[in-house]
C-alpha cells in the first residue's frame, strides 16, 4: 500500500513559493488559533464529552426497532391500523408451530396438549386473538402431512413492547411439552430474532475490524502514534451518534439497521478525514515548518477540504429524509451525526492532538520490525514515497486517454446490467441464518401448510352496510382470478373485515396484482387492503414517487457544492455523473448475487428471489456520498496545482500522484470496514457491507484513477470554465483547498481580486 507521508513537489513548496525561497510564516487564523490555543484542555473537554456520549448512549440498541419499511400514510398501513383497533385479533403476529412427530395432529393426546397450550398463552399479558387450528378445525393451520398444526395470536403494543413480551413468555412454550414440539414464528419472532443478531453481529464486526484496521493504518502511516489518530477520530464519532440516535428515539422510531452505518460510517470517514489532516500536516513538517504553522496550513487547505467533503455525504445522506419510511429515515439520522462528528473531531480535536505531538507524529515506526536496512533511496522508491507510480499511471491514462474512458465505461455499465432483472421484495425471515428459529417455523409454513398462512391479504370494509352488501362484495372478490379463498366478513358495528387467500406466493407479481384489482372494485362501502403484498405494493410506489425528489437533491445540491470547490460548469456534472456510473457494479453485483442466489452457500444466506424495495435506495445515497468524497480530495489537489500553474495536464497528474495513495489507503480500510459488517448473517446487512465494499473499491480503484483523469484530459482546458457571471460568483463565495498565489504568466484565467487573496475565507 502507498505510503501517503509524502515529500513536498519539487516543483514548489506548499503555497507556491519557489523552490529554495524562504517561506514566510503566515499568521495563523482565528480558526486556527481557536482549536490549538489550548490543546491540553481541548482534548480533556473532549474525553469528558466522550464519556458522557457513552453514558447517554449506552442501551441504545434496546430502544431500536426493527421495522419501518411501510409507508406510515399508505392505504395498507391505516387499514391495519384500523384493524388492530377494531378487530384485535384478526392479524396474528405470533405463530407456535406444534409438531406432533410420527403421531397425527387429530391424535387426542396431542389434541389436549395443544388446547392447554393454546388456553396458556391466551392468559399470558400481552397476548390476545389466540386461536388454533383444534379450536376452528381450518385446514390453512394444518400442515399437509398431517404431522403440524398451529396456534396463532396477537402480541399487543410497539416493537419494544412486542419484543418485551416474546422474551417474557418465549420460554415457557418454546420445546417439548408431552408428546409435541414446539418452535416460535410469526413476524414478532421474527423481528425479534433479527434485532437480537444484528446486535450481536455488529459487537463481531467491530472485533473484527478494528486490529486489521490498526494495522493497515500502520502500514500506510509507518508509525503507531499517527495510526492510532484515526481511529480515536472514529471512536468518538461512533459514540457520539449513538448518543444522538439514544435522543432521538424519545421523539421518532429509529431503524436498529442505522448502528451498522454509524460502525462504518464512524470508522470509514473519520480514518478519510484523518489520513488526509495527518498526511497534509507531515509533509508541511517536512518542508521545516513548526507544528503551529503547519496545523495552520493544514486547516486551511486539507481541513477547508475535509469540511467540503462531509457537507457533500451529508447531502447524500440528507436525500434520504425525503421517504416516509422509518427504516430509511433512520440511516439520514445517523450518517448525518457521524459525519458531522469525524469531520468535528478531524477539525477540533486532532488539531490540538497535531500539536502537542509535533514531530513525535512520526514516532514508533513499527515497519522496521519487518524489513531489514536497506538503501534509503531504493526503501523511498520501494515504499511510493515520491508518487512516482502514480505520477506514472496518470501518465499513461492521459497519454490513451479516449481507450481508457471508453473502456472502462464499457466495463462498468456491463456489470451493471443485471440490475436491469431486479425484483423488489419485502424483508422476511429468510434475511435470517437458516438455523433461526423463526426462520425455520416460516420455511415449513411455506413448504408444508396450504394457502401461506398469515401471508394472505385482508379487507377493511367500513360503512353502514347490510350482510346481502357483504355477501355480494365477498363473491366478487372470489370471482377475481388470482384467488384462492375468501373468509369472513367479521362485523363489528359499521366496519367489517375480510381474509383473501391469493393461489400463489404471498408477495408474489400474482398476489401484487390481485391487491390493485380489489382495491379497483366499486363496492357501496369504502374498503382498504393491507396484507404482505398490498404494503408492498405501498412500498414501492412510495418509493417511485418520492425518489425523483430525492435524486434532484442530492443532483442540484452536489452540483452547487462542487462549482463552489472548482468554479467550474462542466467538473460538477463530471462528478455526478461518474460517481453514479461508479456504482453500476455494486447494483449489478445485488442483483446477481443475493437476488439470483449466486455464491449464497459461500456468503451463508438464503435467495428470498428478490431484493427488498428500500435497499437499493440506502445503498444508493452512502454509496454516493462516499464517492463524492474520494471525488472531492482528488479534485481540491487538482484545482490547487491548477490555480498554482495553470497548466491542466500537469494539474491532474499533479492530484492523482498527490491523492491515489492517499484514496487508495481510504477505499480499502473503509472497505474492511464495510467488510466486516458484511459478516453479518443477516441479509439485508451483508448486502449492504459487502455491497457498499465493492462500490468503493470500485470508485476508487477504476473511477478515480482511470475514468476521472482520461475524461479530465479529453474535456482540457475547457473542463475550468464558466460563463462569467457564475465566474463572478465562484470569486465571491467559491472555496478551495489551494493558498490561491497570482497565476503564473500563460494562465487561461484571468487575475482577479479572489486570486490575489492569500488568506481563506475560512480563515479571516
Amino acid at each position: 500500500m502507498t505510503e501517503v507521508n509524502t515529500p513536498p513537489r519539487a516543483e514548489g513548496a506548499p503555497g507556491g513559493a519557489p523552490e529554495g525561497a524562504p517561506e514566510t510564516p503566515r499568521r495563523p487564523g482565528r480558526y486556527t488559533r481557536l482549536v490549538t490555543a489550548r490543546p491540553r484542555l481541548s482534548l480533556l473537554v473532549a474525553l469528558v464529552l466522550t464519556a458522557l456520549a457513552v453514558l447517554a448512549g449506552s442501551g441504545v440498541a434496546d430502544r431500536l426497532g426493527s421495522g419501518g419499511w411501510e409507508d406510515p400514510a399508505a392505504e395498507s398501513t391505516y387499514a391495519t391500523k384500523a384493524l388492530e383497533r377494531e378487530f384485535p385479533d384478526s392479524q396474528p403476529n405470533l405463530l407456535l408451530l406444534v409438531d406432533s412427530g410420527r403421531a397425527s395432529v387429530d391424535d387426542p393426546q396431542v389434541a389436549a396438549e395443544a388446547r392447554d397450550l393454546a388456553g396458556r398463552l391466551a392468559g399470558e399479558k400481552g397476548v390476545t386473538g389466540v386461536g388454533s387450528y383444534w379450536q376452528g378445525g381450518s385446514p390453512a393451520l394444518r400442515a399437509k402431512d398431517g404431522h403440524e398444526a398451529l396456534i396463532a395470536a396477537r402480541i399487543t403494543g410497539d416493537d419494544n413492547a412486542m419484543g418485551r413480551t416474546l422474551e417474557r413468555i418465549a420460554p415457557h412454550f418454546r420445546g417439548t411439552h408431552g408428546p409435541v414440539q414446539v418452535k416460535l414464528g410469526g413476524i414478532v419472532a421474527v423481528r425479534h430474532e433479527m434485532q437480537t443478531i444484528i446486535k450481536e453481529d455488529l459487537a463481531r464486526a467491530e472485533m473484527i475490524a478494528l486490529p486489521i484496521t490498526l494495522v493497515l493504518l500502520v502500514m500506510v502511516f509507518g508509525s503507531a502514534i499517527a495510526a492510532l489518530l484515526p481511529l480515536g477520530i472514529g471512536i468518538v464519532a461512533i459514540l457520539g451518534t449513538n448518543a444522538v440516535l439514544r435522543g432521538l428515539t424519545a421523539f421518532t422510531d429509529v431503524s436498529v439497521f442505522a448502528l451498522n452505518l454509524t460502525t462504518a460510517l464512524g470508522l470509514g470517514l473519520a480514518i478519510d478525514y484523518a489520513l488526509f489532516i495527518v498526511r497534509r500536516f507531515r509533509e508541511e513538517l517536512s518542508t521545516g515548518a513548526t507544528p503551529s504553522t503547519a496545523v495552520g496550513t493544514t486547516l486551511r487547505t486539507a481541513g477547508r477540504t475535509v469540511l467540503f467533503s462531509a457537507l457533500t455525504v451529508a447531502v447524500s445522506l440528507a436525500a434520504m429524509m425525503v421517504f416516509p419510511q422509518y427504516f430509511l429515515r433512520s440511516f439520514a439520522y445517523a450518517g448525518i451525526a457521524v459525519v458531522l462528528l469525524a469531520a468535528a473531531a478531524a477539525l477540533i480535536l486532532l488539531p490540538a492532538a497535531l500539536v502537542l505531538l509535533g514531530h513525535r507524529v512520526n514516532s514508533l515506526d513499527l515497519r522496521r520490525l519487518f524489513r531489514r536496512r536497506r538503501d534509503p533511496k531504493r526503501a523511498e522508491a520501494a515504499t511510493g514515497t515520491t508518487g512516482t507510480t502514480w505520477a506514472r499511471a496518470a501518465g499513461l491514462v492521459m497519454r490513451r486517454a479516449p481507450l481508457f474512458a471508453l473502456g472502462t465505461t464499457v466495463l462498468l455499465v456491463t456489470l451493471g446490467l443485471p440490475f436491469l432483472g431486479v425484483k423488489f421484495g419485502t424483508a422476511d425471515d429468510r434475511q435470517l441464518p437458516s438455523t433461526a428459529e423463526s426462520h425455520v417455523v416460516q420455511e415449513h409454513i411455506r413448504e408444508g401448510f396450504p394457502g401461506s398462512p398469515g401471508g394472505g391479504l385482508e379487507v377493511l370494509a367500513e360503512g353502514r352496510a347490510g350482510a346481502a352488501q357483504y355477501a355480494a362484495y365477498k363473491q366478487q372478490v372470489a370471482a377475481l382470478p388470482e384467488v384462492a379463498r375468501v373468509d369472513g366478513p367479521l362485523v363489528e358495528g359499521d366496519a367489517a373485515y375480510f381474509t383473501v387467500q391469493p393461489k400463489g406466493e404471498a408477495v408474489d407479481d400474482p398476489a401484487q396484482r390481485l391487491v390493485g384489482d380489489i382495491r379497483a372494485l366499486h363496492t357501496p362501502f369504502d374498503t382498504k387492503v393491507t396484507g404482505t403484498a398490498a404494503v408492498l405494493v405501498d412500498t414501492k410506489h412510495a418509493i417511485a414517487q418520492r425518489l425523483p425528489w430525492a435524486a434532484a437533491f442530492i443532483a442540484v445540491v452536489t452540483l452547487l457544492l462542487v462549482f463552489l470547490l472548482t468554479g467550474s460548469v462542466l467538473i460538477p456534472v463530471q462528478a455526478v455523473v461518474l460517481n453514479a456510473l461508479s456504482l453500476t457494479a455494486m447494483f449489478g453485483a445485488v442483483v446477481w448475487v443475493f437476488q439470483d442466489g449466486h455464491l449464497s452457500g459461500a456468503l451463508g444466506f438464503t435467495s428470498s428471489g428478490s431484493i427488498e424495495t428500500t435497499l437499493p435506495v440506502l445503498m444508493f445515497c452512502v454509496a454516493f456520498g462516499l464517492s463524492m468524497d474520494y471525488g472531492v480530495f482528488l479534485l481540491s489537489r487538482i484545482k490547487e496545482e491548477y490555480d498554482r500553474t495553470g497548466d491542466h495536464d500537469a494539474a491532474v497528474r499533479y492530484g492523482l500522484q498527490r491523492t491515489g495513495g492517499l484514496i487508495t489507503a481510504a477505499a480499502v480500510i473503509l472497505a474492511v470496514v464495510m467488510v466486516a459488517i458484511g459478516t453479518s448473517r443477516v441479509t439485508n446487512t451483508k448486502m449492504l457491507g459487502l455491497g457498499i465494499a465493492l462500490a468503493v473499491l470500485m470508485d476508487a480503484m477504476v473511477v478515480r484513477s482511470l475514468l476521472v483523469p482520461a475524461i479530465m484530459r479529453l474535456t482540457g482546458r475547457a473542463t475550468w470554465w464558466a460563463p462569467a457571471p457564475l465566474r463572478r460568483l465562484h470569486e465571491r463565495f467559491g472555496l478551495s483547498e489551494g493558498e490561491h498565489p497570482a497565476p503564473p504568466k500563460g494562465h487561461d484565467r484571468p487575475q482577479t481580486a479572489r486570486s490575489r487573496r492569500t488568506a481563506a475565507p475560512a480563515e479571516r
